[in-house]
């Protein structure tokens, strides 16, 4: 078992025929993701590699089955691909793209929330991959592994870290959920460490935060209150100087609000431990599963 996305997912991407939208979905297709479609207006009929393209959504759905889309447009497009695949009946949609204006991503935000027919990852975020199962976005599938451990990251690069130290210690990765770091995410900690406290091939669960805003806190009172399985962390930005937005539009530090130290507070006020590095959260994470082996 895995969340998200696996053997059951029907991929359609929007953008296709693009130059990054082509290359990285001939790379999930070549992982074992089953890509059915892709979307492009006006260029409805062709085909990239054997992958048919529609116009609309509507039209790949309905042709091909589609059930999880990928969005890889440009930024002023993106909101609408975005809510014509939720219109369209997509369950799970993955937006790669970044620079998405605020307001846009709010708009698209709103309806989905409201319409509670979809679930949107991203913006602006790597993707996810269910190793051995299915990749559905930019992440370096061949770091992983398959096993127990569920990660969720704010960060893309940090997540390809933590997970390939995991890899060469010996363990593997039931889902990786890349979730962005944009102000106003689609999906956030909350969402998918509920999933993964409810998949059976989920044993441990990693969080990769970063400094800006309060999710971090949240989720720490939430796994406080729901989680039964052991948690890790780590959270990118201990040294990062207050007002300095580092990387992520949604990671900035104003004062003392949203400063690792207080993120890393929080959480091991909760009983979640905190690694002050990357590789730190790999050993943590190999040493609480050598334990239970």
């Amino acid at each position: 078992m895995s969340i998200l996305v696996g053997k059951h997912t029907k991929l359609c991407v929007s953008g296709i025929t693009g130059r990054e939208g082509k290359f990285h979905t001939l790379r999930n297709r070549d992982y074992g993701t089953q890509v059915v479609s892709g979307v492009t207006p006006g260029k409805g009929g062709q085909s990239v590699e054997g992958i048919p393209v529609f116009d609309t959504f509507h039209d790949a759905v309905a042709r091909t089955g589609a059930n999880t889309a990928m969005i890889f447009v440009p930024p002023t497009f993106a909101a609408d691909s975005i809510l014509e695949a939720e219109d369209a009946g997509i369950e799970l949609i993955i937006a790669i793209t970044e620079g998405i204006p605020a307001h846009d991503e709010l708009r698209a935000y709103s309806v989905i929330k409201k319409n509670r027919r979809s679930r949107l990852v991203g913006p602006n975020c790597p993707g996810i991959l269910s190793p051995g199962k299915a990749n559905v976005g930019i992440i370096p599938a061949d770091f992983f592994k398959e096993g127990n451990v569920g990660l969720v990251s704010r960060s893309g690069t940090l997540t390809y870290q933590i997970g390939n130290e995991l890899a060469q210690s010996g363990f593997g990765n039931s889902t990786i959920v890349g979730i962005g770091g944009d102000p106003v995410p689609g999906s956030d900690f909350i969402d998918v460490i509920g999933l993964l406290q409810d998949d059976s091939e989920t044993e441990l669960i990693v969080m990769c935060g970063e400094i800006g805003g309060d999710a971090e806190e949240r989720a720490a009172d939430f796994i406080a209150a729901n989680v039964t399985k052991p948690v890790l962390a780590y959270i990118a930005g201990f040294t990062a100087p207050p007002g300095k937005t580092m990387g992520h539009a949604g990671a900035i530090v104003s004062g003392s609000k949203g400063t690792a130290a207080a993120k890393a507070e929080a959480l091991e006020s909760k009983g979640v431990r905190v690694g002050r590095t990357p590789t730190q959260v790999a050993e943590l994470a190999a040493t609480l599963l050598g334990a239970a082996a």
